[in-house]
Protein backbone atom coordinates (compact mmCIF):
# COMPACT_ATOMS: atom_id res chain seq x y z
CA UNK A 1 0.00 0.00 0.00
CA UNK A 2 2.89 2.69 1.01
CA UNK A 3 4.28 1.47 -2.37
CA UNK A 4 1.28 2.34 -4.22
CA UNK A 5 0.67 5.85 -2.60
CA UNK A 6 3.96 6.58 -3.36
CA UNK A 7 3.49 5.77 -6.80
CA UNK A 8 0.25 8.16 -6.66
CA UNK A 9 2.34 11.45 -5.18
CA UNK A 10 5.22 10.61 -7.88
CA UNK A 11 2.15 10.96 -10.62
CA UNK A 12 0.47 13.23 -8.99
CA UNK A 13 3.86 15.80 -9.19
CA UNK A 14 4.28 15.64 -12.94
CA UNK A 15 0.87 16.77 -13.72
CA UNK A 16 1.64 20.22 -13.74
CA UNK A 17 5.09 20.23 -15.08
CA UNK A 18 3.70 21.15 -18.41
CA UNK A 19 1.28 23.82 -16.59
CA UNK A 20 3.19 26.50 -14.51
CA UNK A 21 3.86 28.76 -11.98
CA UNK A 22 0.91 31.45 -12.22
CA UNK A 23 -2.32 31.20 -13.12
CA UNK A 24 -3.45 32.77 -16.28
CA UNK A 25 -3.34 36.34 -15.48
CA UNK A 26 -2.08 38.21 -18.92
CA UNK A 27 -0.78 35.35 -20.09
CA UNK A 28 -0.61 36.13 -24.29
CA UNK A 29 -0.32 39.61 -25.83
CA UNK A 30 -4.05 39.91 -27.67
CA UNK A 31 -5.62 39.02 -24.17
CA UNK A 32 -3.67 41.82 -22.40
CA UNK A 33 -6.33 44.37 -24.07
CA UNK A 34 -9.09 42.92 -23.70
CA UNK A 35 -9.12 42.02 -19.35
CA UNK A 36 -12.78 41.73 -19.14
CA UNK A 37 -12.75 38.22 -21.02
CA UNK A 38 -9.10 37.25 -19.75
CA UNK A 39 -9.61 33.62 -18.34
CA UNK A 40 -7.42 33.96 -14.65
CA UNK A 41 -8.06 30.39 -12.92
CA UNK A 42 -9.75 27.29 -13.18
CA UNK A 43 -11.16 25.04 -10.29
CA UNK A 44 -12.72 21.82 -10.02
CA UNK A 45 -13.32 19.47 -6.83
CA UNK A 46 -15.91 17.05 -5.27
CA UNK A 47 -17.64 19.58 -3.29
CA UNK A 48 -16.07 19.25 0.80
CA UNK A 49 -19.04 21.33 2.48
CA UNK A 50 -20.49 19.03 4.72
CA UNK A 51 -23.23 17.34 3.33
CA UNK A 52 -22.58 18.40 -0.55
CA UNK A 53 -19.84 15.53 -1.46
CA UNK A 54 -22.44 14.19 -4.29
CA UNK A 55 -21.41 17.35 -5.86
CA UNK A 56 -18.59 18.86 -8.22
CA UNK A 57 -18.00 22.39 -7.62
CA UNK A 58 -16.37 24.60 -10.88
CA UNK A 59 -14.94 27.47 -10.01
CA UNK A 60 -13.72 29.97 -13.71
CA UNK A 61 -12.14 33.01 -12.54
CA UNK A 62 -11.80 36.01 -14.92
CA UNK A 63 -10.50 39.71 -15.24
CA UNK A 64 -6.76 39.92 -13.26
CA UNK A 65 -5.42 41.91 -10.80
CA UNK A 66 -8.35 43.71 -9.91
CA UNK A 67 -7.23 46.63 -7.30
CA UNK A 68 -9.83 46.92 -4.86
CA UNK A 69 -10.62 50.63 -4.97
CA UNK A 70 -11.24 50.18 -8.95
CA UNK A 71 -14.28 52.75 -9.31
CA UNK A 72 -16.02 53.87 -10.18
CA UNK A 73 -16.91 51.21 -12.68
CA UNK A 74 -15.38 48.54 -11.49
CA UNK A 75 -15.22 45.33 -13.05
CA UNK A 76 -18.42 44.15 -14.40
CA UNK A 77 -18.71 41.01 -16.85
CA UNK A 78 -18.51 41.75 -20.37
CA UNK A 79 -22.31 42.09 -21.75
CA UNK A 80 -20.64 41.47 -25.34
CA UNK A 81 -18.48 38.22 -24.27
CA UNK A 82 -19.69 34.85 -23.65
CA UNK A 83 -18.12 32.60 -21.10
CA UNK A 84 -18.18 28.90 -20.71
CA UNK A 85 -17.25 26.11 -19.06
CA UNK A 86 -17.21 22.85 -20.96
CA UNK A 87 -17.17 19.44 -19.62
CA UNK A 88 -15.81 16.39 -21.67
CA UNK A 89 -17.25 13.49 -19.77
CA UNK A 90 -15.88 10.45 -22.22
CA UNK A 91 -12.57 11.52 -22.80
CA UNK A 92 -12.83 11.64 -26.46
CA UNK A 93 -11.71 15.60 -26.14
CA UNK A 94 -14.72 17.33 -27.23
CA UNK A 95 -16.91 18.89 -24.81
CA UNK A 96 -20.10 16.79 -24.10
CA UNK A 97 -21.59 19.24 -21.71
CA UNK A 98 -21.22 23.46 -21.90
CA UNK A 99 -22.61 25.82 -19.32
CA UNK A 100 -22.54 29.11 -21.62
CA UNK A 101 -22.96 32.49 -19.04
CA UNK A 102 -24.36 35.73 -20.98
CA UNK A 103 -24.33 39.23 -19.36
CA UNK A 104 -26.54 42.09 -19.77
CA UNK A 105 -26.22 45.49 -17.85
CA UNK A 106 -29.06 47.88 -17.37
CA UNK A 107 -28.48 51.49 -16.25
CA UNK A 108 -31.23 53.11 -14.38
CA UNK A 109 -30.16 57.35 -15.06
CA UNK A 110 -30.19 57.70 -11.19
CA UNK A 111 -30.13 61.78 -11.02
CA UNK A 112 -30.14 63.96 -8.48
CA UNK A 113 -32.33 67.74 -8.22
CA UNK A 114 -29.49 69.78 -8.24
CA UNK A 115 -30.19 74.27 -8.10
CA UNK A 116 -31.48 76.60 -6.09
CA UNK A 117 -35.40 76.05 -5.10
CA UNK A 118 -38.10 76.22 -8.03
CA UNK A 119 -34.60 76.04 -10.44
CA UNK A 120 -33.79 72.97 -9.84
CA UNK A 121 -32.12 70.84 -12.76
CA UNK A 122 -32.08 66.42 -12.55
CA UNK A 123 -28.84 65.48 -13.43
CA UNK A 124 -27.49 62.14 -13.72
CA UNK A 125 -25.29 60.78 -11.22
CA UNK A 126 -21.41 60.00 -12.03
CA UNK A 127 -21.63 56.72 -9.46
CA UNK A 128 -22.58 53.50 -9.46
CA UNK A 129 -24.81 53.19 -6.88
CA UNK A 130 -26.47 56.73 -4.99
CA UNK A 131 -26.26 55.32 -1.56
CA UNK A 132 -25.80 51.98 0.62
CA UNK A 133 -26.42 49.46 -1.01
CA UNK A 134 -28.43 45.67 0.71
CA UNK A 135 -30.57 42.87 -0.77
CA UNK A 136 -31.05 42.02 -4.23
CA UNK A 137 -31.16 44.77 -6.76
CA UNK A 138 -31.98 47.85 -4.19
CA UNK A 139 -33.47 51.18 -5.93
CA UNK A 140 -29.98 52.70 -4.72
CA UNK A 141 -27.44 50.68 -7.30
CA UNK A 142 -27.27 52.81 -10.50
CA UNK A 143 -26.75 49.62 -12.94
CA UNK A 144 -28.54 46.65 -12.52
CA UNK A 145 -26.33 43.65 -13.81
CA UNK A 146 -27.91 40.30 -14.61
CA UNK A 147 -26.84 37.02 -16.33
CA UNK A 148 -28.41 33.77 -17.68
CA UNK A 149 -26.64 30.16 -18.01
CA UNK A 150 -27.72 28.19 -20.87
CA UNK A 151 -26.85 23.99 -20.85
CA UNK A 152 -25.72 23.09 -24.81
CA UNK A 153 -25.47 19.20 -25.05
CA UNK A 154 -23.06 18.15 -27.57
CA UNK A 155 -20.70 20.54 -29.18
CA UNK A 156 -20.79 24.25 -27.92
CA UNK A 157 -21.80 25.79 -31.38
CA UNK A 158 -23.59 22.53 -33.12
CA UNK A 159 -24.90 20.74 -30.01
CA UNK A 160 -28.55 20.32 -28.40
CA UNK A 161 -29.99 23.73 -27.03
CA UNK A 162 -33.37 23.21 -26.25
CA UNK A 163 -35.85 20.42 -24.84
CA UNK A 164 -36.10 18.39 -21.41
CA UNK A 165 -32.22 17.95 -21.34
CA UNK A 166 -31.00 21.28 -22.71
CA UNK A 167 -32.01 24.92 -22.40
CA UNK A 168 -31.86 27.58 -19.56
CA UNK A 169 -30.35 27.06 -15.80
CA UNK A 170 -33.76 28.28 -14.17
CA UNK A 171 -33.65 29.43 -10.23
CA UNK A 172 -35.67 26.85 -8.14
CA UNK A 173 -37.04 30.10 -6.04
CA UNK A 174 -40.03 31.21 -8.72
CA UNK A 175 -38.26 29.83 -12.23
CA UNK A 176 -36.51 32.84 -13.26
CA UNK A 177 -33.99 32.36 -15.81
CA UNK A 178 -32.45 35.90 -15.30
CA UNK A 179 -30.11 35.67 -12.66
CA UNK A 180 -28.83 38.77 -10.67
CA UNK A 181 -24.91 39.38 -9.99
CA UNK A 182 -24.11 40.96 -6.74
CA UNK A 183 -22.07 44.97 -7.25
CA UNK A 184 -18.08 44.20 -6.26
CA UNK A 185 -16.88 45.61 -2.99
CA UNK A 186 -17.48 48.95 -3.05
CA UNK A 187 -16.45 49.95 0.31
CA UNK A 188 -17.19 48.79 4.14
CA UNK A 189 -19.63 52.28 4.72
CA UNK A 190 -21.69 51.33 1.19
CA UNK A 191 -22.40 47.92 2.37
CA UNK A 192 -23.33 48.60 6.05
CA UNK A 193 -20.30 47.06 7.93
CA UNK A 194 -16.78 44.85 7.12
CA UNK A 195 -19.72 41.59 6.95
CA UNK A 196 -22.12 43.61 5.35
CA UNK A 197 -20.88 42.54 1.72
CA UNK A 198 -20.61 39.35 2.80
CA UNK A 199 -24.57 39.26 3.53
CA UNK A 200 -25.08 41.12 0.44
CA UNK A 201 -23.76 38.95 -1.83
CA UNK A 202 -24.54 35.60 -0.16
CA UNK A 203 -27.96 36.98 -1.21
CA UNK A 204 -26.69 35.88 -5.03
CA UNK A 205 -25.68 32.26 -4.38
CA UNK A 206 -28.97 30.32 -6.23
CA UNK A 207 -30.57 26.66 -5.69
CA UNK A 208 -30.87 26.51 -9.70
CA UNK A 209 -32.62 23.42 -11.73
CA UNK A 210 -30.82 22.58 -14.40
CA UNK A 211 -31.90 20.80 -17.60
CA UNK A 212 -32.04 17.04 -17.16
CA UNK A 213 -30.67 17.11 -14.23
CA UNK A 214 -33.26 15.25 -11.22
CA UNK A 215 -31.37 17.34 -8.31
CA UNK A 216 -30.56 21.00 -8.04
CA UNK A 217 -27.51 22.93 -8.08
CA UNK A 218 -26.22 25.72 -7.28
CA UNK A 219 -24.89 29.06 -9.21
CA UNK A 220 -23.17 32.48 -7.82
CA UNK A 221 -21.41 34.71 -10.33
CA UNK A 222 -19.50 37.89 -8.19
CA UNK A 223 -16.29 39.19 -7.72
CA UNK A 224 -14.03 37.40 -4.73
CA UNK A 225 -10.88 37.91 -3.17
CA UNK A 226 -8.02 36.59 -5.57
CA UNK A 227 -7.50 33.20 -4.62
CA UNK A 228 -4.05 32.40 -6.50
CA UNK A 229 -1.03 32.55 -4.61
CA UNK A 230 2.49 32.86 -6.05
CA UNK A 231 5.70 34.82 -5.69
CA UNK A 232 4.62 36.14 -9.50
CA UNK A 233 6.97 39.32 -9.38
CA UNK A 234 10.09 37.08 -8.11
CA UNK A 235 9.47 34.22 -10.41
CA UNK A 236 9.58 36.36 -13.68
CA UNK A 237 12.73 38.09 -12.44
CA UNK A 238 14.28 35.12 -13.72
CA UNK A 239 13.55 33.16 -10.60
CA UNK A 240 14.67 35.95 -8.00
CA UNK A 241 14.28 33.27 -5.26
CA UNK A 242 15.88 30.59 -3.51
CA UNK A 243 14.45 27.76 -4.77
CA UNK A 244 15.18 25.59 -1.39
CA UNK A 245 14.10 28.21 0.75
CA UNK A 246 10.90 28.25 3.31
CA UNK A 247 7.89 26.56 1.70
CA UNK A 248 5.56 29.47 3.91
CA UNK A 249 6.55 32.65 4.41
CA UNK A 250 9.69 32.56 2.11
CA UNK A 251 8.24 35.63 -0.11
CA UNK A 252 4.87 37.32 -0.33
CA UNK A 253 2.11 36.61 -2.49
CA UNK A 254 2.04 39.26 -5.13
CA UNK A 255 -1.70 38.75 -5.61
CA UNK A 256 -2.89 38.86 -1.86
CA UNK A 257 -4.23 42.84 -2.12
CA UNK A 258 -6.08 41.86 -5.42
CA UNK A 259 -9.62 40.54 -6.29
CA UNK A 260 -11.37 38.57 -9.02
CA UNK A 261 -14.81 37.82 -10.99
CA UNK A 262 -15.76 34.21 -10.52
CA UNK A 263 -18.16 32.15 -12.79
CA UNK A 264 -19.12 29.30 -9.54
CA UNK A 265 -21.44 26.32 -10.28
CA UNK A 266 -22.01 23.41 -7.58
CA UNK A 267 -23.82 20.49 -9.77
CA UNK A 268 -24.12 16.89 -9.18
CA UNK A 269 -21.93 14.53 -9.74
CA UNK A 270 -24.69 12.07 -11.62
CA UNK A 271 -25.21 15.23 -13.85
CA UNK A 272 -21.47 15.51 -15.44
CA UNK A 273 -20.54 11.39 -15.40
CA UNK A 274 -21.70 9.53 -18.06
CA UNK A 275 -22.16 5.72 -18.01
CA UNK A 276 -19.81 3.77 -15.97
CA UNK A 277 -16.55 6.28 -15.83
CA UNK A 278 -16.47 8.46 -13.07
CA UNK A 279 -13.88 10.87 -14.38
CA UNK A 280 -14.50 14.29 -15.98
CA UNK A 281 -12.33 16.71 -17.91
CA UNK A 282 -12.88 20.45 -18.03
CA UNK A 283 -11.89 23.77 -19.76
CA UNK A 284 -13.47 27.14 -20.12
CA UNK A 285 -13.43 30.27 -22.65
CA UNK A 286 -14.56 33.17 -23.27
CA UNK A 287 -15.65 34.33 -26.75
CA UNK A 288 -16.04 37.92 -28.46
CA UNK A 289 -17.66 38.59 -31.62
CA UNK A 290 -15.54 38.72 -34.44
CA UNK A 291 -16.05 42.00 -35.47
CA UNK A 292 -16.55 45.52 -33.45
CA UNK A 293 -17.26 48.87 -35.14
CA UNK A 294 -16.60 51.49 -32.53
CA UNK A 295 -18.90 54.69 -32.54
CA UNK A 296 -17.43 58.01 -32.58
CA UNK A 297 -20.75 59.55 -31.72
CA UNK A 298 -22.05 57.30 -29.22
CA UNK A 299 -25.56 57.79 -27.83
CA UNK A 300 -26.46 58.28 -23.72
CA UNK A 301 -26.28 55.33 -22.24
CA UNK A 302 -24.34 51.64 -21.61
CA UNK A 303 -23.47 49.92 -24.46
CA UNK A 304 -23.58 52.47 -27.19
CA UNK A 305 -19.78 53.06 -27.53
CA UNK A 306 -19.25 50.36 -30.19
CA UNK A 307 -21.13 47.96 -32.20
CA UNK A 308 -20.22 44.25 -32.17
CA UNK A 309 -21.14 41.96 -34.89
CA UNK A 310 -20.06 38.17 -36.53
CA UNK A 311 -19.59 34.73 -35.16
CA UNK A 312 -18.39 33.88 -31.72
CA UNK A 313 -14.90 33.71 -31.71
CA UNK A 314 -12.51 32.55 -28.96
CA UNK A 315 -9.96 34.35 -27.25
CA UNK A 316 -9.25 32.88 -23.85
CA UNK A 317 -8.84 29.40 -22.76
CA UNK A 318 -8.00 27.91 -19.27
CA UNK A 319 -7.86 24.14 -18.29
CA UNK A 320 -4.72 23.41 -16.27
CA UNK A 321 -3.03 26.21 -14.38
CA UNK A 322 -1.05 27.97 -16.64
CA UNK A 323 -0.25 26.43 -19.38
CA UNK A 324 -0.56 29.43 -21.73
CA UNK A 325 1.63 31.61 -18.99
CA UNK A 326 4.90 29.41 -19.29
CA UNK A 327 4.82 26.51 -21.56
CA UNK A 328 3.57 27.75 -25.01
CA UNK A 329 6.19 30.27 -26.96
CA UNK A 330 5.24 33.50 -27.37
CA UNK A 331 4.05 33.37 -31.24
CA UNK A 332 2.21 30.74 -30.14
CA UNK A 333 -0.19 32.21 -26.69
CA UNK A 334 -3.03 33.70 -29.13
CA UNK A 335 -2.99 30.66 -30.99
CA UNK A 336 -3.24 28.60 -28.07
CA UNK A 337 -6.10 31.22 -26.60
CA UNK A 338 -8.45 30.22 -29.63
CA UNK A 339 -7.54 26.56 -29.77
CA UNK A 340 -9.92 23.69 -28.67
CA UNK A 341 -8.09 20.79 -26.51
CA UNK A 342 -9.21 17.86 -29.36
CA UNK A 343 -6.60 19.79 -31.77
CA UNK A 344 -4.02 20.01 -28.95
CA UNK A 345 -1.57 18.07 -30.68
CA UNK A 346 -0.69 21.70 -32.76
CA UNK A 347 1.32 21.59 -29.19
CA UNK A 348 3.01 18.87 -28.41
CA UNK A 349 6.88 20.07 -28.78
CA UNK A 350 6.42 22.53 -26.09
CA UNK A 351 5.48 19.42 -23.47
CA UNK A 352 8.04 16.57 -25.13
CA UNK A 353 10.79 19.59 -25.13
CA UNK A 354 9.42 21.99 -22.47
CA UNK A 355 11.93 25.30 -21.99
CA UNK A 356 11.19 25.69 -18.15
CA UNK A 357 13.82 23.33 -17.31
CA UNK A 358 15.70 24.52 -18.54
CA UNK A 359 15.10 27.90 -17.79
CA UNK A 360 15.58 26.61 -14.30
CA UNK A 361 18.82 24.92 -14.80
CA UNK A 362 20.40 28.08 -16.47
CA UNK A 363 19.57 30.14 -13.25
CA UNK A 364 20.53 27.75 -10.98
CA UNK A 365 23.11 25.17 -12.79
CA UNK A 366 23.57 23.07 -9.36
CA UNK A 367 20.07 21.75 -10.77
CA UNK A 368 20.87 20.42 -13.86
CA UNK A 369 17.47 19.71 -16.18
CA UNK A 370 15.79 16.29 -17.12
CA UNK A 371 17.96 15.04 -19.80
CA UNK A 372 15.63 12.57 -21.70
CA UNK A 373 13.33 13.26 -24.54
CA UNK A 374 10.87 13.18 -25.80
CA UNK A 375 9.34 13.98 -22.06
CA UNK A 376 6.76 11.42 -22.28
CA UNK A 377 6.36 11.33 -18.20
CA UNK A 378 4.92 15.25 -18.96
CA UNK A 379 2.65 13.83 -22.02
CA UNK A 380 0.86 11.36 -20.21
CA UNK A 381 -0.24 13.42 -17.15
CA UNK A 382 -0.38 16.34 -18.66
CA UNK A 383 -2.78 14.99 -22.03
CA UNK A 384 -4.33 11.55 -20.54
CA UNK A 385 -4.58 11.62 -16.98
CA UNK A 386 -2.90 9.34 -14.46
CA UNK A 387 -4.01 5.59 -14.33
CA UNK A 388 -5.25 4.92 -11.10
CA UNK A 389 -5.62 8.96 -10.06
CA UNK A 390 -7.55 11.08 -13.07
CA UNK A 391 -7.51 8.88 -16.05
CA UNK A 392 -11.05 7.88 -18.38
CA UNK A 393 -11.57 4.21 -18.38
CA UNK A 394 -12.17 4.77 -22.32
CA UNK A 395 -9.27 2.99 -24.20
CA UNK A 396 -9.82 4.99 -26.94
CA UNK A 397 -9.50 8.33 -24.88
CA UNK A 398 -7.89 11.37 -27.29
CA UNK A 399 -4.98 13.24 -26.02
CA UNK A 400 -5.70 16.76 -24.69
CA UNK A 401 -5.55 19.41 -22.22
CA UNK A 402 -7.45 19.72 -19.45
CA UNK A 403 -8.24 19.68 -15.81
CA UNK A 404 -9.09 16.08 -15.11
CA UNK A 405 -11.47 14.69 -12.15
CA UNK A 406 -12.05 11.30 -11.03
CA UNK A 407 -15.69 12.25 -9.14
CA UNK A 408 -15.19 9.09 -7.38
CA UNK A 409 -12.58 9.78 -5.36
CA UNK A 410 -13.55 10.04 -1.50
CA UNK A 411 -13.61 13.76 -0.28
CA UNK A 412 -10.89 15.52 2.09
CA UNK A 413 -12.51 17.09 5.05
CA UNK A 414 -11.19 20.88 6.17
CA UNK A 415 -8.59 20.90 8.43
CA UNK A 416 -7.23 17.49 6.92
CA UNK A 417 -6.26 18.90 3.39
CA UNK A 418 -2.72 18.90 2.49
CA UNK A 419 -1.68 21.30 -0.46
CA UNK A 420 0.53 19.14 -2.28
CA UNK A 421 -2.28 17.10 -3.07
CA UNK A 422 -1.92 13.51 -4.18
CA UNK A 423 1.86 14.13 -3.87
CA UNK A 424 1.26 14.51 -0.05
CA UNK A 425 -1.32 11.40 -0.33
CA UNK A 426 -4.57 13.51 -0.71
CA UNK A 427 -6.10 12.06 -3.39
CA UNK A 428 -8.97 14.40 -3.79
CA UNK A 429 -6.56 17.63 -4.67
CA UNK A 430 -4.75 18.89 -7.24
CA UNK A 431 -3.74 16.87 -10.27
CA UNK A 432 -6.90 14.84 -9.73
CA UNK A 433 -9.11 18.39 -9.54
CA UNK A 434 -7.65 21.38 -8.00
CA UNK A 435 -9.24 23.05 -4.97
CA UNK A 436 -8.35 26.59 -3.97
CA UNK A 437 -5.72 25.81 -1.80
CA UNK A 438 -3.81 23.13 -3.98
CA UNK A 439 0.07 24.58 -4.31
CA UNK A 440 0.34 23.83 -8.36
CA UNK A 441 3.19 26.13 -8.23
CA UNK A 442 5.46 23.91 -5.86
CA UNK A 443 4.08 21.08 -7.75
CA UNK A 444 5.09 22.67 -11.21
CA UNK A 445 8.66 23.48 -10.03
CA UNK A 446 9.41 19.88 -8.59
CA UNK A 447 8.13 17.94 -11.57
CA UNK A 448 9.11 20.00 -14.38
CA UNK A 449 12.55 19.26 -13.05
CA UNK A 450 11.69 15.35 -13.06
CA UNK A 451 9.84 14.24 -9.53
CA UNK A 452 8.26 11.75 -11.54
CA UNK A 453 11.34 10.20 -13.11
CA UNK A 454 13.03 9.97 -9.52
CA UNK A 455 9.71 8.07 -7.96
CA UNK A 456 8.97 5.42 -11.17
CA UNK A 457 12.77 3.35 -10.05
CA UNK A 458 14.97 2.18 -12.05
CA UNK A 459 12.48 -0.14 -13.59
CA UNK A 460 10.34 2.25 -14.50
CA UNK A 461 7.23 0.93 -12.36
CA UNK A 462 4.92 4.08 -13.62
CA UNK A 463 5.61 3.32 -17.04
CA UNK A 464 6.36 7.05 -17.90
CA UNK A 465 9.91 6.41 -20.09
CA UNK A 466 12.09 7.55 -18.08
CA UNK A 467 14.63 6.55 -14.53
CA UNK A 468 16.07 8.36 -11.87
CA UNK A 469 19.81 9.18 -13.38
CA UNK A 470 17.34 10.79 -16.44
CA UNK A 471 16.51 13.73 -13.59
CA UNK A 472 19.64 14.54 -11.87
CA UNK A 473 17.48 17.68 -9.25
CA UNK A 474 14.15 15.71 -9.81
CA UNK A 475 14.22 15.04 -5.89
CA UNK A 476 14.92 18.58 -4.83
CA UNK A 477 11.63 19.97 -2.75
CA UNK A 478 11.59 23.42 -4.95
CA UNK A 479 9.04 26.34 -3.87
CA UNK A 480 8.43 29.83 -4.30
CA UNK A 481 8.18 30.66 -0.74
CA UNK A 482 4.07 31.02 -0.94
CA UNK A 483 1.62 28.66 0.62
CA UNK A 484 -2.09 28.67 1.85
CA UNK A 485 -4.10 25.60 3.56
CA UNK A 486 -7.73 25.21 3.57
CA UNK A 487 -8.11 27.93 6.43
CA UNK A 488 -7.80 30.43 3.64
CA UNK A 489 -10.36 29.47 2.07
CA UNK A 490 -14.35 29.51 3.03
CA UNK A 491 -15.95 25.95 3.76
CA UNK A 492 -19.02 26.39 1.99
CA UNK A 493 -19.82 27.17 -1.89
CA UNK A 494 -18.60 29.35 -3.24
CA UNK A 495 -15.59 28.97 -1.18
CA UNK A 496 -13.57 31.22 -2.30
CA UNK A 497 -13.45 34.31 0.28
CA UNK A 498 -15.51 38.36 0.56
CA UNK A 499 -13.67 40.36 -1.51
CA UNK A 500 -11.61 43.24 -0.32
CA UNK A 501 -13.39 46.34 0.15
CA UNK A 502 -12.71 49.73 -2.05
CA UNK A 503 -11.52 51.13 1.31
CA UNK A 504 -8.77 48.38 1.96
CA UNK A 505 -5.60 49.43 2.94
CA UNK A 506 -2.76 47.39 2.37
CA UNK A 507 0.13 47.57 4.66
CA UNK A 508 1.59 43.80 4.53
CA UNK A 509 5.03 43.15 6.48
CA UNK A 510 7.49 41.17 4.65
CA UNK A 511 6.30 37.00 4.50
CA UNK A 512 3.20 38.29 5.45
CA UNK A 513 -0.11 38.05 3.95
CA UNK A 514 -3.89 40.28 4.70
CA UNK A 515 -5.93 39.19 6.50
Amino acid sequence: MRTHIARLGAIALIFAAAPSFASSHREAPFITGQPKVDGTDLYMFRSYEAGRSGFVTILANYQPFQDPQGGPNFYMFDPNALYEIHIDNNADGVEDLTFQFKFKNTLKDAALNIGAPGATKSVKIPLINSSTISGINPASLNVRETFTVDLVRGGSRIGTRTGANAGSVTNAAGGSATLDKPVDNIGDKVFGSTTGYKTYADQHIYNVNIPGCATAGKVFVGQRKESFHIAVGKIFDLLNFNPLGPETGGNNNDLEGKNVSTLAMEIPISCLTAGADPVIAAYTTASVRQGRLINGTPASGLGNASREGGSWTQVSRIGMPLVNEVIIGLGDKDKFNASKPANDAAFLDYVTHPVLPAVIQGQFPTAPAPTKFPRNDLVAAFLTGIFGVNQSTNPARKPSEMLRLKTDTPVTAVGAQNSLGVAAGDNAGFPNGRRPADDVVDISLRVAMGALCVLTGATDTLKVGCAPADAPAGGAALTDGVRKTDANYSTVFPYLTTPLPGNFNPAPAAGSTFP
